[in-house]
Parts: C-alpha cells; sequence; structure tokens
C-alpha cells in the first residue's frame, strides 16, 4: 500500500485561456482576469494499491506525529482491510519526520504491519504521486468556490479512479526496481 499527503489549491487549474491583445488595450475588461494571491487550499492524505484507493483524509494542521498516527488509525488501517481483507501487505510512507519517527514505527510494530524501506528524496518512484497528478488532471476544469466544493471535487475525482489505473502505476514503479 503507498500512501502520501498533497496540496490542492481551489484556484489550480483555473488559469483559463491566454488573452492575446493589441496596444492600448492592457486596461480593457475583456483583457484582464482577476486573480487570488494566497488561494484556499486543502491538504489529503491518501493511500493505493493494485486493488484501488482507499478513503481520503482531509488535513486541517501540519502533520505531527500524533496527528500522522491518528491518520493511520482511523484511515490506513481501514484502507488496509478494504483493501486487502486479511491478508498481510506492506506499507510505504515518505520519510517526513512524522512518518519516520520513533514512536510511529513502534506504532507499526504494535499492530504489526511491515514498513516499505523507501529510498530518500525519491517522490516519481511512488505511484500515489503519479496518481495524485492525475487527480489533479481530472479536475483541471473544475471551479470550486470554497474549500469545501474542493473536498467535495477531489472526493467524486478521487472515486473515479480505477483498480486497474492503480495497477498500471504500480507496474511502471516494478518495471523501474527490476531494471535497477
Amino acid at each position: 500500500m503507498f500512501s502520501d499527503e498533497s496540496t490542492f489549491c481551489i484556484s489550480f487549474g483555473n488559469q483559463g485561456p491566454k488573452v492575446w491583445r493589441k496596444r492600448g488595450e492592457a486596461q480593457n475588461p475583456h483583457c484582464l482576469k482577476s486573480s487570488v494571491k494566497f488561494p484556499q487550499s486543502v491538504m489529503v492524505w491518501g493511500a493505493m494499491s493494485s486493488a484501488g484507493v482507499g478513503p481520503l483524509c482531509f488535513l486541517r494542521s501540519k502533520v505531527n506525529t500524533a496527528i500522522y498516527q491518528e491518520v493511520l488509525e482511523h484511515f490506513m488501517l481501514p484502507a488496509a482491510d478494504q483493501l486487502y481483507g486479511d491478508a498481510d501487505f506492506i506499507f510505504q510512507q515518505d520519510l517526513a519526520p512524522a512518518p519516520s519517527a520513533k514512536t510511529t514505527s513502534t506504532w507499526f510494530k504494535e499492530h504489526g504491519i511491515l514498513v516499505l524501506n523507501w529510498p530518500a528524496n525519491s517522490p516519481d518512484l511512488n505511484p500515489i504521486e503519479n496518481l495524485w497528478g492525475i487527480v489533479k488532471r481530472k479536475m483541471r476544469y473544475a471551479r470550486p468556490n470554497n474549500a469545501e466544493e474542493l473536498k467535495a471535487t477531489i472526493r467524486a475525482t478521487w472515486a473515479l479512479i480505477t483498480p486497474e489505473q492503480c495497477h498500471r502505476l504500480i507496474d511502471c514503479i516494478a518495471a523501474v526496481i527490476q531494471a535497477n
């Protein structure tokens, strides 16, 4: 099972078309587009396997060890049940401070979960990074007006991800690993 967080902005994909204008038309209302300097955003944790995606967790604050372990308890464990049933699995996480903390390592041991030894600074090897990119591309034309609409759009788009898509992403990583 691969996991990671991603940030989504309300203005994501709202760049709109480019405007070509003639000299002297710089202030013409047809040539102007409003923008937001600091758009609202949401941070999302998710997990995937070759069997599909698990439930999303929208994070309200910076992730510390306690919050991360709550995410594991309330979102990763249900995702594992949903995706694997009673079968054993290996969990992948990034090497940020909360996931790599000693107390988090203890949490995994107490729950009998094997954690994949993941190389540092290798986000392009994590298939969920590519999955976040797919979700963002599918949301390209969405126009959420607030954080709640953005969350609803993310949930709806995430729900459209098929196990076949996840399986293909994981196969790509397996090929990279096999090629050394």
